[in-house]
This record gives C-alpha cells, structure tokens and sequence, in this order.
C-alpha cells in the first residue's frame, strides 16, 4: 500500500507538471504581497478547497507550507506537495487536528508562508474555517486571499469540494486580493463576523478572476 501510494504520487507530479507548463496562467498580485515575498516577511495564502489543484504550480515562488489530510489520498497528495517543495503538517478534523496546527506554525517561524485550504478539510463547502485566523494572530501575518478561473476544466462534481484540473493549454488567471491585517491577541479567531468577512473577499476574487478571462459570474448561492 505504501509502494502504491508513492508511485501514485510521483506519477501524479509527473501528469500534474507537464500539463501545468502548458497552461496559459497569468497571476496577479497586489503591491502589499510583493514587498513581503521581497522582504521576505510572512503572510498566509488563503483560497477555497476546489482551487488546489490549479494553485499547486504555485507553490515555489511562496515558499510554502501547508496542512494535508491524514487519509489515503492525503497521503498521495502530501508527496506531491512534498516533491513541489512545499513542506507540510499532517492532522484532519478528526486526527491530530491540534499537533497539525501547531506543526504549520513551526514551519512559518522558520520562514515559511502558510497556505491554507480555508474551508477544509471536509467543508461545509465555501465556509470559512477559524485555524487561517488562529495561525495569522500566533505568527503575526497578514492573509491574502485567491480568486481561480480557467476556461476549461475537468471537473470532479462527485467531490464534497468541487475540484478542478484545467486542461492543457487552457487559461487560468489567479488574482490574489487583501491583505486582511493581522489578527491581535485579544482578537477572537471564532469570530463569525471574520470567518463571513473572508469569504466575501474570496467570493469577490473569484468573480474577479472570472470577469478577467471572459466567464459569466457566479450567483452567490453557487458559494454556499
């Protein structure tokens, strides 16, 4: 089983690589997150579960690191991130959630940005998650959040997250907008007001990163 997983992983690299360099991507970032990358200051990189796939070229110029699920897929795809540079803290909801946490913490007070999947890891679907707040008050960072589109798509409609894989050649355009500032000690990362906050900025990126490439907008029901 492990055998499997690993060749799984290196294969899925390998797929995920030679179509990402096809790819017609254009990425957009505002002048407050290339001072940081330049300084090299940390920041949190926040986006919704489905867009993963079509962020994980990404992954090297942020420097990044990450939570991935302890499942079997989790599995696979911790290589993949691993094998993409990206260093990673293994937990779920329902294992090791608290030691995952504290692990990506680890990794950004050794200069490492985090990117968090802010809904995961097994939804409700587009509903903001308080770990992206937790981990931006103990770090002092600042959150930025991502809007994704691409003209043509694989879609996996039978997942919970709705994931996608732009196809080869396509255009995929990633806007990222913010910063939220950093949250302060006595800010609570359970306030509901941040969590509805974050998601309309996610909401308002996307649809953004839609209108860049010639899409139609998305209703806001198609976000909850």
């Amino acid at each position: 089983m492990i055998f499997r997983t690993y060749f799984l992983g290196i294969l899925g690299w390998v797929v995920y690589r030679i179509m990402f360099a096809t790819w017609r991507l254009k990425v957009e970032e505002p002048p407050e997150l290339q001072q940081l990358i330049k300084e090299k200051k940390p920041f949190i990189l926040a986006h919704w579960h489905g867009d993963e796939i079509a962020l994980f070229g990404l992954v090297p110029r942020y420097r990044l690191a990450t939570i991935t699920s302890q499942s079997k897929d989790g599995s696979m795809m911790d290589l993949m991130l691993r094998l993409q540079g990206t260093k990673t803290s293994r937990g779920s909801s329902t294992r090791g959630a608290v030691g995952a946490l504290k692990g990506l913490i680890q990794h950004a007070k050794k200069g490492y940005n985090c990117s968090y999947a802010v809904d995961g890891p097994k939804g409700p679907l587009h509903k903001a998650k308080a770990g992206v707040f937790e981990t931006s008050r103990v770090i002092n960072a600042p959150i930025f959040v991502a809007g994704v589109a691409c003209d043509r798509q694989i879609s996996f409609e039978k997942s919970w997250n709705k994931t996608f894989l732009p196809k080869i050649f396509s255009r995929v355009h990633v806007i990222w907008r913010g910063p939220f500032p950093a949250l302060s000690r006595d800010q609570d990362p359970r306030d509901p007001q941040l969590a509805l906050a974050l998601e309309k900025a996610l909401f308002d990126a996307g649809q953004e990163a839609r209108a860049s490439i010639g899409l139609p907008p998305l209703s806001i029901s198609g976000f909850n």
